[in-house]
């Protein structure tokens, strides 16, 4: 029984990171979902635009 206090210790830590991820997950929360599917309708159309324009030249060198 000499490990009882590192166990405590160990888990006293464990519960202190928990408690830190918690509270970053709950301000990324704090963004609705209208917005957040906004945010990823947007990226997504500049993804696609950059898409369009790489293919672009390699069309037409195919004809």
């Amino acid at each position: 029984m000499t490990r009882g206090n590192q166990r405590e210790v160990a888990r006293s830590k464990n519960m202190k990171k928990k408690q830190d991820g918690k509270k970053k997950k709950a301000a990324e929360d704090e963004m609705s979902v209208e917005k957040r599917k906004e945010r990823d309708a947007e990226k997504m159309r500049e993804k696609q635009s950059k898409s369009e324009v790489s293919n672009q030249p390699e069309e037409l060198e195919k004809k």
